[in-house]
């Protein structure tokens, strides 16, 4: 008998016998096999019986329907041990007396990763010659000169304001 079986975080262990020929997979409860995960589309795929055959049918999901990390654009045969990733959902199939796929081998040893400057320790410097270039710093005449026409119109102003209402 074929199942399907969660492996993301959350919804681990979770899985589904493939009983009948049409097993609907989605967010909402109308579905067979219910992920209630936002990146699940409401009726994001269906896993097909046909013979020997486990067939995965988009059903044009938003996030996508992946089989080992390829789109599946259509249908697409899964195989035992083959990953089956719904949005961010990675689920497997698994048949009884079917070979498992080999798992994602991970590095044998821990990899350094260099840093850099440690305490204590004086970092390479470097003297750099900065020459003249096009770009000069602009005079501040022009502001200086606007500034002061401001303030001689502000007091003008100020003056004429206080013989109008001398009178």
């Amino acid at each position: 008998m074929a199942r399907l079986v969660v492996l993301s975080e959350g919804f681990t262990g979770k899985a589904h016998e493939l009983k009948v020929e049409k097993t609907t997979i989605g967010r909402v409860d109308d579905n067979i096999f219910c992920i209630p995960e936002a990146s699940v589309s409401s009726h994001h795929c269906e896993v097909l019986l046909r013979g020997t055959d486990v067939v995965v049918h988009d059903l044009n999901s938003t996030n996508g329907t992946f089989l080992n990390g390829r789109q599946v654009t259509g249908e697409a045969v899964i195989k035992p041990g083959q990953i089956l990733r719904l949005g961010q959902v990675e689920m497997r199939l698994e048949v009884a007396g079917a070979e498992k796929a080999p798992a994602k081998k991970l590095p044998d040893q821990t990899m350094v990763i260099p840093q850099g400057v440690k305490l204590g320790q004086e970092p390479a410097t470097k003297t750099v010659a900065f020459e003249k270039t096009a770009f000069t710093k602009k005079s501040n005449t022009a502001t200086k000169i606007f500034i002061g026409a401001v303030v001689v119109l502000g007091l003008v102003v100020i003056v004429l304001v206080i013989l109008l209402f001398k009178k």
